[in-house]
C-alpha cells in the first residue's frame, strides 16, 4: 500500500484555466487534501489566541505544510503545473 505513494500516477486533475491543480481524481489526492486540512486546523487553532511567538510559530508551520502540500500536488497533477487557457 505504501508503494502507491511513490508512484507517479496522477492524483489531481489540472485546472482548466490558470496555474496549478484542480480537484483530486484519486483516493490518494483526497487523502492528501484531508490530511493537509486537518494539519492546518491543528496548527492554526492553538495559535489564534496565544502570544506573538505562538502565532508566529503557527504561521511558519502553515507555510511549511502548505509548501510540502504544493510540491506533492504538483508532482502528482496530470500534465504537471503550467498555465492553461481552457483548451488543454
Amino acid at each position: 500500500m505504501l508503494h502507491k505513494l511513490f508512484e507517479n500516477d496522477p492524483w489531481f486533475a489540472p485546472k482548466r484555466y490558470g496555474y496549478g491543480a484542480g480537484l483530486p481524481i484519486a483516493w490518494q489526492g483526497w487523502a492528501l487534501l484531508a490530511a493537509y486540512l486537518a494539519i492546518i486546523v491543528g496548527i492554526a487553532l492553538p495559535g489564534t489566541g496565544g502570544t506573538l511567538g505562538a502565532r508566529t510559530a503557527s504561521f511558519v508551520g502553515v507555510l511549511l505544510v502548505t509548501g510540502v502540500f504544493m510540491v506533492i500536488a504538483a508532482r502528482h497533477t496530470r500534465g504537471g503545473w503550467k498555465w492553461r487557457w481552457g483548451g488543454d
